[in-house]
């Protein structure tokens, strides 16, 4: 029997518990993993594979000006809107909104079921 929830918001971490220019994977319900980036006191999320390839984007480095490098070919990514911005990546990644709330960092999801 499969078990249904509704999930709208999925807890990443304490916000203190991520660096400035840190990345963190996480893997919410029904979803595949997700990179979650500090920079600054903005947090940012993505999907963490790579458009071009398989790597993990959480494995790469993210920068002050929110472009991660992905770790296998060095094509870059702006966190904030997911677009390509180097070769050789081309299509963007999905971006996910984030929120703090009382030092928490939460994905924000929107209202959805997913099934476990």
């Amino acid at each position: 029997m499969d078990l249904v929830v509704n999930v709208s918001r999925f807890f990443v971490c304490v916000a203190d518990e991520l660096g400035n220019n840190e990345i963190h994977q996480v893997t919410p319900p029904g979803l595949g993993p997700v990179a979650v980036y500090r920079v600054e006191n903005a947090f940012y999320a993505t999907d963490d594979i790579c458009s071009h390839g398989q790597a993990s984007l959480s494995e790469g480095e993210v920068d002050e000006d929110c472009v991660v490098e992905c770790p296998w070919h060095g094509g870059t990514f702006d966190i904030r809107t997911g677009e390509a911005l180097s070769f050789p990546c081309v299509l963007p990644v999905k971006v996910y909104p984030v929120s703090v709330e009382d030092g928490n960092v939460y994905l924000d999801l929107g209202a959805g079921e997913v099934k476990l």
